[in-house]
């Protein structure tokens, strides 16, 4: 049975590079365009693991975070940062965020968090 991942970034090329790393391990991805987004399709989806970009439009993903992590204290979060982003990330982690990646990514290290995450 494949997990389902969702991928919530507001750069469709973002979502593209994480899509291909991703595609071998068989899970279904599901896409959200920005953090309102996001939120919807994880109450619709119920995802084994999200990857969540920091900035975006209408709900960063600290918000989007907060939102998720109200909805289910067990969801799992990946946060997904630029360089330079790293008192976000302490932030996130402190909301109950379980791991980030930054970009551009690296995909032996995207798959080893899936890995992990995963069990």
């Amino acid at each position: 049975m494949s997990n389902k991942i969702l991928i919530v970034d507001d750069a469709a090329f973002m979502r593209m590079m994480l899509k291909k790393v991703m595609a071998p391990t068989g899970n279904e991805i599901i896409e959200a365009v920005d953090g309102l987004d996001g939120v919807q399709k994880y109450k619709e989806h119920k995802p084994s693991l999200v990857f969540l970009d920091i900035i975006m439009p209408n709900a960063d993903g600290i918000e989007c975070l907060k939102q998720i992590m109200s909805y289910d204290r067990d969801a799992r979060v990946v946060m997904c940062s630029s360089m330079g982003q790293q008192a976000i990330i302490s932030d996130a982690i402190k909301i109950g965020a379980r791991d980030f990646i930054v970009k551009p990514f690296d995909s032996t290290k995207v798959l080893e968090i899936v890995s992990k995450t995963m069990h």
